[in-house]
C-alpha cells in the first residue's frame, strides 16, 4: 500500500484546509514527528557505551536527518505561506 492510501484521510483534511501542496507537506511533517518520537524511544534502550546519557551514534545521526528534514519542510511551507499573502 502506498503512502498516499494509508494517509488518505489525513491528507484530504489537512489538503482542505491548507491546500494541495501545504497539506501533502504537513502530512509529511506529522510522518517525520512520529518516526522521530519512535526513534527517540528506542534510543532510550540503546544507549552509547561511551556516554550513557546519549544515544548510540547511529541513531544520533538518525535523529539529526529526521530534525533537519522536518526543518526543511517548515521552511518550505513558511515560504508557501508568504508567497500566498
Amino acid at each position: 500500500m502506498n503512502i498516499l492510501d494509508e494517509k488518505r484521510d489525513d491528507l484530504e483534511k489537512y489538503e482542505f484546509m491548507m491546500g494541495t501542496e501545504r497539506g501533502r507537506l504537513a502530512v509529511a511533517l506529522d510522518l517525520l514527528t512520529d518516526s522521530l518520537i519512535l526513534t527517540g524511544q528506542h534510543g532510550v534502550y540503546c544507549v552509547s557505551n561511551r556516554n550513557p546519557s546519549q544515544p548510540r551514534l547511529d541513531l544520533q545521526a538518525v535523529l539529526a536527518g529526521i530534525n533537519g528534514a522536518k526543518e526543511l519542510i517548515q521552511s518550505v511551507m513558511a515560504e508557501l505561506e508568504t508567497s500566498n499573502k
